[in-house]
């Protein structure tokens, strides 16, 4: 670990609509017994090797791409057009950020590189201003206590917090630098950070738009903890390509606000959930549940209209690295002419990545491009967003995952991660490489800049020790190039959280009790 110095972060006047801290933690993430037992690096420096293509397009209504949110863009590519770490010596640091829980989610930069990230806590989500050097908090604003841990403390079922995604997980830094997310009251919230008079740095609620005429809101809380109504969380927030703010629930639920006028529309999908975020493009929203794949445009007065709907095949059941029975896949809006969108089933045996012609006018019985079967029979599904360059596609195995509870003990799961192409003439689709790493739970991540993809690992080990290593794999070979270790011991397991590459060329990973930075030091 490298030193670190500290700041002491000045104090501000506290009103109803700002939010301004000093932190309360300032110490690494602890690490389990048996740190000094597993190797702390493996392999050797990869040499930067740009891929050639086409980068997404930048939405304009989101910071710029690689900035915005945690599948990096509004096609949900999971790609960066910065460096990640080369594995030149590289360090790992990291920050707690709760005495219990504390894992940061969704990463994003403003403009001058500062991290504006939503970290959990068993007490609520915080969202947090951090420097991206120290981690060091300079603000934070608490949010809403979720439902979800009210029940998991009163019921003694933590998994309900563990396949929760809703109350701000999801949220994006629009193009003025503003932290837009969904709270647990069904509030939308945008968030502004601005420089107070003594130096010092605070979160202002910029606008907020009620949603509970539109989203039923009887929900576990302190003072309702048997309510007898529904309650029905917001999962994600985007913006279209006209500025309205697109929303999800879980039941099924699509919205959008007109920020100018406040303006609210919403339908609903009968008999479907809806657990993951959704991307956007010029051309429409794409939408998964756990039935279908969606692409939604708003009317004239911003209602949501389904363009098309293709079902999948959705199992039986969930299994174990799934939050529900369906697809654990965000759409990835792609292609060297952007015409493919590509998302996974829950086929019962192999998993299946799927990939459709978006188009409006396609026949429905042309929509698919192809259905290729991924990982081993009997233990193959997926809860994170694939990565999408170019044709290429890669997904990565979740089978056995379910909570920070999972992989104790030294355990591990299958894994497997797989690049698959689609043919030049869009006649289907191929396997280009397999690769047996191990990536439990993270939103893995892609260098453009220097063609690593970035993965979030655990190997088994005899001994018991949990160790958790940043790992860089060659995009074009599949060859894993090297491992540096972030971490032991329960504290370390990211559950869920994304690997985000930071302008900078760090590449930070949320876990458990905080987040964690790992950087080239030469």
């Amino acid at each position: 670990m490298f030193c670190r110095l500290r700041r002491i972060v000045p104090a501000g006047v506290v009103a109803l609509t700002v939010s301004l801290a000093v932190p309360a933690y300032a110490d690494e993430i602890p690490n389990a017994p048996g740190h000094r037992l597993v190797e702390q690096y493996e392999g050797a420096p990869a040499e930067a090797r740009p891929l050639p293509g086409t980068p997404p397009p930048q939405h304009p209504y989101l910071a710029a791409n690689g900035r915005s949110g945690m599948h990096a863009d509004a096609a949900g590519s999971g790609t960066y057009p910065w460096s990640g770490p080369l594995g030149k010596r590289p360090a790992a640091d990291s920050e707690k950020m709760a005495a219990l829980g504390g894992e940061c989610a969704t990463v994003t930069f403003d403009r001058d590189g500062r991290i504006v990230t939503v970290c959990g806590t068993f007490t609520g989500f915080l969202v947090k201003l951090l420097d991206p050097k120290t981690l060091d908090t300079l603000a934070e604003y608490k949010l809403p206590q979720r439902p979800s841990t009210v029940e998991a403390i009163t019921r003694l079922d933590f998994s309900k917090i563990f396949k929760d995604t809703s109350g701000g997980a999801y949220s994006y830094l629009d193009n003025e630098d503003r932290l837009v997310l969904a709270d647990s009251r069904q509030h939308i919230v945008r968030l502004a950070h601005e420089r107070t008079a003594d130096g010092g740095w605070r979160f202002v609620v910029d606008k907020e738009w009620d949603l509970t005429d539109h989203v039923p809101h009887d929900c576990v809380s302190w003072t309702n903890l048997y309510p007898s109504g529904e309650c029905d969380p917001v999962t994600s927030v985007m913006p279209d390509w006209d500025g309205r703010i697109w929303w999800v629930t879980r039941q099924g639920r699509i919205g959008t606000v007109d920020p100018k006028s406040g303006d609210i529309r919403s339908v609903r999908l009968d008999g479907e959930e809806i657990q993951n975020s959704f991307s956007v493009a010029d051309d429409g929203v794409s939408i998964v549940s756990d039935h279908a794949l969606y692409t939604f445009r708003a009317t004239a007065d911003g209602t949501p209209k389904a363009l098309w709907r293709q079902t999948y095949d959705r199992g039986t059941g969930t299994k174990p690295g799934s939050v529900n029975q369906g697809s654990g896949t965000t759409p990835d809006l792609f292609g060297e002419h952007d015409d493919y969108v590509a998302i996974t089933d829950n086929a019962d045996d192999r998993m299946n990545v799927l990939v459709y012609r978006r188009g409006a006018d396609v026949p429905d019985d042309e929509r698919l491009v192809c259905k290729v079967p991924v990982f081993g029979s009997g233990a193959s599904t997926t809860d994170n967003s694939l990565i999408t360059w170019g044709n290429s596609i890669v997904v990565e195995n979740n089978y056995g995952y379910e909570s920070i509870t999972s992989l104790t003990l030294g355990r591990s799961v299958v894994g497997g991660v797989s690049r698959i192409d689609v043919r030049e003439d869009g006649t289907g689709c191929d396997t280009t490489w397999e690769s047996d790493v191990r990536s439990p739970s993270t939103v893995p991540k892609l260098s453009t800049a220097n063609g690593l993809l970035y993965f979030y690992t655990k190997e088994p080990n005899r001994l018991g020790i949990d160790a958790w290593y940043l790992t860089a794999v060659d995009f074009r070979t599949g060859d894993t190039r090297w491992k540096r270790l972030a971490g032991t011991g329960i504290a370390y397991d990211n559950n869920w959280a994304p690997v985000t590459l930071g302008p900078d060329g760090t590449a930070y990973v949320g876990a458990f009790n905080g987040l964690v930075a790992v950087r080239d030091t030469e």
